[in-house]
């Protein structure tokens, strides 16, 4: 496949921006795992037989099968005439849940950046999402956030931590959720790496109030963060909350589907639940601070297979008009997997 063309980033003439989110690729390494390789390490028989359901009638049946999506959203996004992308975080999948520090993930990101840039070039922004930096399982049996996953995300695969991204009026801003919303995580840590965590946060949120400082006059905002637990964190940046009128669109990623931020601004300002795994603590939390997303002007780019509920996934087409005289424009292109759950067709990685 072609690069796109080299096009003008001036302010004259439109942009086309695809974005896409929670790609999931699995290179051969995580392929041999198999994709029920993690039950056994479920003692508790009642957790297993969850998990299979939740993984076979709702989440995802076939997690490691998503690598024809990756080819099928690139060829789509140049036939639509996308000049530029952003990936919102999630390039392997992480079976491990350890995030890169595990040799399975580190491979499966490593070969699905290299298609990504192989394609847009210099032209593509990357956002760190949650499986780049590892957490803990559903359950909390295995897996969690490594010092060694950050390494290799910033120094190994070139990720940038927080960026901005100027195109005309529009500032186009990436942050790290995870960094963003560590108090979230805290059990996700290892005790003798939670120093280091905090201190890397401290920097991050130096980082991103300065993107935020060094808005122009003119300038709106485009914010890019994986995981919306971030978001009532970031609100409380000083130099967040004061332009907070300025921000026209937040995307998000890692909810997958509609479906499940439907359901997210439903459940909005919920109680705390604890004593029910990590991860329900976690998305409980998140939720009871919700409201917040409302102000941020939230906007799901789905997984491009979505989930085993609903027909399919898909990826975004952002079109902006850099000298601010048009509105953008969001269009969803839907991809959709086989009846069996397989996404049509074959890619690398063994499939």
């Amino acid at each position: 496949m072609v690069p796109v063309p080299p096009p003008s980033e001036g302010t004259s003439g439109g942009v086309r921006l695809a974005i896409a989110s929670d790609l999931h690729y699995a290179g051969p390494l995580e392929h041999a795992r198999g994709e029920d390789w993690d039950l056994p390490l479920i003692s508790n028989p009642v957790q297993r037989a969850m998990l299979r359901c939740w993984r076979h009638w709702l989440w995802m049946r076939h997690p490691l099968h998503n690598n024809p999506l990756v080819e099928t959203f690139l060829k789509q996004a140049l036939q639509t005439g996308c000049t530029h992308a952003v990936v919102n975080g999630d390039f392997a999948a992480d079976t491990a849940s350890l995030g890169l520090s595990d040799e399975g993930t580190w491979e499966s990101a490593r070969l699905c950046l290299e298609r990504l840039r192989a394609v847009f070039g210099p032209r593509l922004r990357l956002v760190l999402g949650d499986h780049e930096l590892g957490k803990l399982s559903l359950f909390g049996h295995y897996g969690g956030l490594r010092l060694a996953s950050w390494e290799r995300a910033t120094r190994g695969l070139g990720l940038e931590p927080a960026w901005a991204w100027d195109l005309g009026r529009y500032r186009l801003v990436g942050i790290t959720s995870t960094l963003v919303a560590l108090p979230a995580f805290r059990k996700d840590m290892l005790p003798e790496e939670r120093p280091e965590w905090e201190r890397l946060r401290e920097e991050h949120l130096r980082e991103v109030s300065a993107l935020w400082d060094g808005l122009a006059v003119d300038q709106q905002v485009i914010l890019f963060c994986h995981d919306p637990t971030a978001l009532p964190f970031l609100a409380e940046l000083p130099a967040v909350r004061q332009c907070l009128d300025r921000v026209v669109l937040t995307v998000i990623g890692h909810l997958h589907s509609p479906l499940i931020l439907w359901k997210s601004r439903l459940l909005s300002g919920m109680p705390q639940l604890r004593g029910l795994g990590v991860s329900v603590e976690r998305m409980s939390g998140a939720l009871r601070r919700a409201a917040i997303w409302r102000a941020f002007r939230v906007r799901l780019c789905p997984s491009l297979a979505g989930m085993q509920i609903e027909p399919g996934g898909g990826w975004v087409l952002l079109e902006l008009d850099p000298a601010g005289h048009k509105p953008f424009l969001w269009r969803l292109h839907r991809l959709r997997r086989s009846n069996q759950g397989r996404p049509r067709g074959r890619g690398p990685g063994g499939q």
